[in-house]
């Protein structure tokens, strides 16, 4: 439930004509626009930070790219902090201008739905949002903390009773985030297993689109007869949040499936991927968990650091299309052109946050990236906060001695995911 507003970390389709208008239409236009950059986006070390990422904050901060899939087109890429909350907040950058075009991306396939937040624009994003915004409130997280600290118990009490070493992806990271965003959309405990792998073959690059495609169809399949379900016998959940929305006819139902796969997939990936990362780093970082048992009221402040200074994805989410000409940062991006915003680089903006290579509790408050900005801003923040408190707390009280099982270069990273995280993370205690 990051970078974006409970959508999926998603990529454009590589089918469609290509953009109208040519970058380099001009020979005096095409002399005053920087190299063409190919950006291959390999796996990275752990949580090691994009090197080109900090070499554009530094150097080049609005470049040209190629992604891997569809390098034979182009597109800008913004990484600072100003120049990424004007482009994700300006309505002349449009998501919907994206279906059935051509863009440079990240996989060869399209992971959402068109009907998704993803390639909504206002007024019509407006209208999705207002659609489940009432699943999202401050009291729905506060109706869900305790659910989710009980299913956080009973887990590791589960681990315990298996003995060390444990996996921590499969003990906690996995299960927990499934079970939250279960509890929020109103699935059933018998179904949970069932929708527990499909969130991954999804987000990934790896296994190709057809895979992507079958999981989708299920996903798809299933909450199709949750919402029937709920039409006909109503509950306090956001599956009957949706179902009331289509009865009322404020959404259909292609709108009401793309919106509750949307929040199922990525409430559980990116939670699951993103809390664990905050643990190998707390598990790598002993002084930092030291700190937190020691001032367990700084918690809240240091969940919103690691959400800014983890780089929770690998290379950048969807782009948006200039509807006109728009100057940026002093660099004039053309009608047509795709644009993609770094949430990531943002975050390491050395502009906005002094030393921010660092991880620091004590930062001033400074609104972080991590859930996106503009229209587009995660409606999952609160809720994906509190998970990552609920299980942050819970391991450094319950278990003192917690550590890696093994040495911090030898835990395995997912290879080709959309979002970065351990594969697994052994730890004993």
């Amino acid at each position: 439930m990051t970078s974006d507003p409970m959508a999926l970390p998603s990529d454009p389709t590589t089918n469609g004509p290509p953009p109208s208008t040519s970058p380099d239409a001009s020979p005096d236009a095409s002399s005053k626009r920087p190299a063409l950059r190919t950006w291959d986006v390999d796996d990275l070390p752990a949580l090691d930070f994009d090197p080109l990422m900090t070499e554009l904050l530094h150097d080049e901060p609005i470049a040209r790219i190629s992604l891997p899939f569809a390098a034979d087109h182009e597109a800008w890429l913004v990484t600072r902090y100003e120049d990424v909350r004007a482009v994700t907040s300006d309505p002349r950058f449009s998501r919907t201008a994206l279906l059935d075009r051509a863009v440079t991306g990240m996989t060869g396939h399209r992971v959402a739905s068109k009907a998704a937040l993803n390639y909504a624009d206002p007024p019509y994003h407006t209208q999705l949002r207002k659609a489940v915004t009432k699943a999202f409130t401050g009291q729905s997280t506060k109706r869900l903390r305790p659910l989710a600290q009980a299913t956080c118990d009973r887990l590791l009490d589960a681990m315990e009773a298996a003995g060390r070493p444990a996996d921590l992806m499969t003990r906690l990271h996995g299960p927990l985030p499934l079970s939250v965003v279960c509890d929020l959309l109103g699935v059933p405990e018998e179904d949970r297993a069932e929708l527990a792998s499909w969130p991954d073959l999804i987000l990934s690059s790896g296994p190709g689109p057809e895979s992507s495609e079958a999981a989708k169809a299920h996903i798809h399949r299933y909450i199709t007869d949750l919402l029937e379900q709920r039409r006909a016998e109503p509950a306090d959940d956001l599956g009957g949040v949706l179902a009331e929305s289509l009865a009322e006819g404020r959404i259909d139902g292609d709108e009401a499936v793309s919106l509750a796969m949307a929040i199922l997939i990525s409430g559980t990936h990116a939670v699951r991927n993103n809390s664990a990362n905050m643990v190998y780093l707390l598990l790598t970082r002993p002084d930092l968990a030291d700190r937190l048992r020691a001032e367990p009221g700084l918690l809240p402040r240091a969940v919103d650091e690691l959400l800014r200074w983890i780089p929770h994805r690998n290379g950048v989410g969807l782009p948006r299309i200039a509807l006109e000409d728009v100057e940026i940062g002093g660099v004039t991006i053309r009608a047509g052109e795709a644009v993609y915003a770094s949430y990531l680089a943002a975050n390491r903006d050395p502009a906005v946050y002094t030393d921010p290579h660092t991880v620091d509790f004590d930062r001033a408050d400074i609104a972080h990236m991590a859930f996106g900005h503009g229209p587009h801003h995660c409606m999952g923040a609160m809720l994906t906060r509190m998970e990552s408190e609920v299980m942050l707390s819970t391991l450094l009280t319950r278990y003192p001695e917690l550590r890696l099982a093994g040495r911090p270069e030898d835990v395995p990273f997912q290879s080709k995911g959309l979002i970065r995280g351990p594969k697994e993370l052994y730890v004993t205690w």
